[in-house]
């Protein structure tokens, strides 16, 4: 099609998942970090959620070619399917033939086949994309294979991929046991304005383009603003205006050739953020930042010093020893991703990774808790002090919101694209 004018090998901008394409963002590279430690914790259970076109499908690719001889693999992408279907295609992946066996059957055949492999010395891994699709009672199947051990140890290492229902699920209270077996989760959000260009000029790269720009600066403040930095978005408006400059006969791609794909697509703008409340400081948490307002805070403290604060805004924030983490505090008592805080309108949940040393509160050990005002969490030597902005807001500020929220919604979006919020401690390990 266009490659050859555009003196590239193949397409940059293809839709279908090809890990050699793969930019390792800063949080694809985490994601990929936890599925990566699957492989050498014996219990690995690993949950990874992300918007439609975010690229999970593509991290799962790489994660597979990168894989070790000794790894036995079963994965599963169709997953509208019954519990009896489900079993049978992971036997399948195996190399059997098990369409006319019996449930009963398919779980003996099954096990039995898990205790051979990792018997031979196998490491044996179930991976599930698209895993929103699958019903309760397929979900309730996971579990019971997840169970499955020898003497010393669980057989079956597991991934679950899908789009943020996946995560409701697995929180119902039907699936609780299940919820309880995941070692990690991390959820896939967009790309930030500067990652959306690297992205772009990293598959250009892959493609063949070395040093040439092929699409120039102006380009990229209106791709970001019509695809917020979603990856399969961003490859379709890519796409399409080089097919568009190259049936004008043009070699570079600039703010015109945009507009012109656009209005091929019939896109209209990404609708912005929709806002209800004001910032009420400006402390950067760089990454985690989605450009909404904060709705709590984090308050840092190590001995007697507050060492930084941090906003949490709508969405997931980690909490660790290593730089890829968004609070980093580098403590030889802090794991290298220590405990996660989910925000959300109504609440901030605080979760424990399966640290090493723990997360306290008020002395007692805790593994999952809604925080509330005041709540002074213990990791290490270290404190976070939690201050839910939504309860502490003065009465006036309130009715002020109220009164300018048309406004608000009005307002363009301030975009913040930065670095990990470090908080100070002790030296790193």
């Amino acid at each position: 099609m266009y490659s050859e004018h555009f003196k590239l090998i193949e397409p940059p901008f293809r839709l279908s998942p090809d890990p050699q394409f793969l930019y390792a963002s800063r949080q694809h590279a985490r994601a990929k970090a936890y599925m990566d430690s699957i492989m050498w914790l014996t219990d690995g259970f690993v949950v990874i959620t992300g918007e439609i076109g975010s690229g999970k499908t593509t991290l799962i690719q790489s994660f597979i070619s990168e894989m070790a001889e000794d790894v036995a693999l079963a994965h599963i992408a169709q997953t509208q399917i019954s519990p009896t279907e489900f079993l049978q295609a992971i036997l399948v992946e195996f190399g059997f033939r098990p369409f006319n066996m019996r449930k009963a059957e398919l779980l003996d055949t099954l096990n039995t086949h898990l205790i051979e492999l990792y018997g031979a010395g196998r490491k044996v891994l179930l991976i599930i994309d698209e895993a929103q699709n699958l019903s309760l009672k397929v979900l309730e199947e996971v579990r019971m294979l997840s169970g499955v051990e020898t003497q010393k140890e669980k057989v079956l290492r597991i991934i679950l991929a899908g789009q943020p229902e996946l995560k409701d699920k697995l929180d119902s209270p039907r699936l609780e046991q299940l919820a309880q077996r995941v070692r990690l989760r991390f959820h896939l959000g967009p790309l930030s304005r500067d990652e959306t260009r690297e992205y772009i000029e990293h598959r250009l790269r892959i493609a063949g383009s070395g040093q040439r720009s092929i699409f120039l600066d102006d380009s990229f403040p209106l791709i970001y603003q019509h695809t917020r930095g979603t990856p399969r978005l961003v490859n379709t408006l890519c796409d399409t205006a080089m097919l568009c400059a190259f049936a004008d006969d043009r070699e570079v791609i600039g703010e015109a050739e945009i507009n012109t794909a656009l209005t091929e697509l019939q896109w209209h703008e990404h609708p912005p953020v929709k806002r209800s409340r004001p910032t009420l400081s400006s402390v950067d948490t760089g990454a985690y930042d989605t450009g909404s307002f904060a709705l709590a805070r984090l308050r840092v403290v190590h001995g007697d010093q507050d060492t930084g604060d941090i906003e949490l805004r709508d969405g997931r924030l980690i909490v660790g020893r290593t730089p890829d983490n968004d609070i980093q505090i580098q403590s030889r008592f802090i794991s290298r991703h220590h405990a996660q805080i989910l925000t959300e309108a109504g609440e901030s949940v605080l979760e424990d990774l399966n640290s090493t040393n723990g997360v306290f509160l008020d002395g007692n050990r805790i593994k999952r808790r809604r925080l509330r005002h005041g709540d002074r969490i213990q990791l290490g030597e270290h404190y976070l002090i939690y201050e839910d902005l939504r309860d502490a807001e003065p009465p006036e500020l309130s009715e002020q919101v109220d009164e300018s929220a048309q406004d608000s919604d009005d307002a363009d979006d301030a975009d913040i694209d930065a670095g990990p919020r470090a908080a100070k401690g002790g030296a790193a390990d």
